[in-house]
């Protein structure tokens, strides 16, 4: 999502540009991304320059989808539904009381609704919730069909795709990259090389460890269900603590998402996935009767701060655009632009460049 965002846009401003892709466009993380665009909905009050990241992206998304659209000939899947966040007891009531005093201080859309109003906005709602915000500007998209028309709208735009090509390691020379290597043995000469391979980006062998970046994989596991009466259990997104229902419009729905360290493991497991649908049917008691499609599971390129990395690195010619951990498909419009204004010549801002872990062990 993220390489295909910037190749798109650099090619718009005249760059010649070559992705590279070692399997297909979108089979690893993007895949699995439920598509959520909520920038409000996990941050913290200490990150605000990602917030603000994460706002600018979020209302440049309408405009951003219609491009797309546009520009490939498809549907990249959006949908404008809204958010219903709910609470069930006084904690979580509490927690939602909070974000809805950050929204009001953003001058963001909110409203606070009472368990009977939530209920009758989404009736198939279980009496047991104490508390929702119903927020009109959170909405979402399907990362599997905004990816293939990104890969459209570049093409079109005289990007060089190529599928099956897995960058093995970077040519350097001197202090600065010339290129990337594949694996098998071609060498693709560049002025300046962007890696934005999410969490596999580190393990791109020539990168001296000076100028490596601290990334870290956190396991994220979904599951893909469908009714098969259609559309109709749930027209917005539904977030609980720790879980949330994303409607595709047509009687799909995604339910997600686990949060696990435990390193390049993409196995999926019982428990997690048993607690997820456990919680989400404690909620939404017709999920029970859901079609289960798909159990998956994938992971998010996670830094210290949690912030995406982007922008040039320690070495003349390499340009990182990583990190975005769960962020990456509310953040790929935003980031798409940052790096172009990069390739170009600009400076990130301190928060989001990769320069902020010059002194940061790099951590596998």
């Amino acid at each position: 999502m993220i390489g295909l965002a910037i190749a798109w846009r650099a090619a718009q401003r005249g760059m010649k540009v070559t992705l590279l892709e070692r399997e297909d466009f979108g089979a690893g993380t993007s895949r699995v991304a439920a598509g959520m665009i909520a920038p409000i909905s996990e941050a913290r009050p200490t990150e605000q320059p990602l917030l603000r990241f994460a706002l600018a992206s979020s209302r440049a998304y309408p405009e951003f989808v219609a491009e797309v659209a546009e520009a490939s000939g498809r549907d990249p899947g959006y949908l404008a539904t809204g958010t219903l966040a709910v609470a069930r007891d006084r904690d979580e009531a509490e927690a939602l009381e909070r974000e809805l005093a950050m929204r009001q201080s953003l001058g963001l859309p909110v409203r606070r609704r009472l368990a009977s109003e939530a209920r009758t906005l989404e009736p198939g709602l279980a009496p047991a919730l104490r508390l929702a915000l119903e927020i009109s500007d959170d909405h979402a998209i399907d990362p599997r069909m905004l990816v293939p028309a990104l890969a459209a709208a570049a093409e079109r735009a005289g990007v060089e795709l190529r599928v099956g090509a897995a960058a093995q390691a970077l040519s350097v020379t001197g202090r600065r990259v010339d290129g990337v290597v594949l694996a098998g043995g071609e060498r693709v000469a560049a002025e300046q090389v962007l890696i934005a391979a999410g969490v596999w980006s580190g393990q791109l062998r020539g990168v001296p460890e000076e100028a490596q970046v601290p990334l870290r994989p956190v396991k994220g596991q979904i599951m893909r269900l469908h009714d098969p009466a259609g559309a109709g259990l749930l027209t917005r997104a539904l977030r609980i603590p720790g879980a949330y229902i994303v409607p595709r419009g047509d009687g799909r729905y995604v339910l997600g998402a686990t949060v696990e360290e435990r390193g390049f493991d993409t196995t999926v497991t019982a428990g997690p996935l048993f607690e997820l649908l456990r919680d989400a049917i404690e909620l939404l008691p017709g999920l029970s009767e859901l079609v289960l499609d798909e159990l998956i599971a994938g992971l998010r390129p996670t830094t210290p701060d949690n912030a995406p990395m982007i922008g040039p690195g320690a070495l003349a010619g390499l340009q990182w655009a990583t990190g975005h951990y769960r962020h990456g498909i509310l953040l790929a419009p935003a980031t798409a632009e940052l790096a172009v204004r990069c390739l170009l010549g600009e400076e990130p801002p301190p928060a989001l460049s990769p320069a902020r872990f010059a002194s940061v062990a790099v951590s596998c």
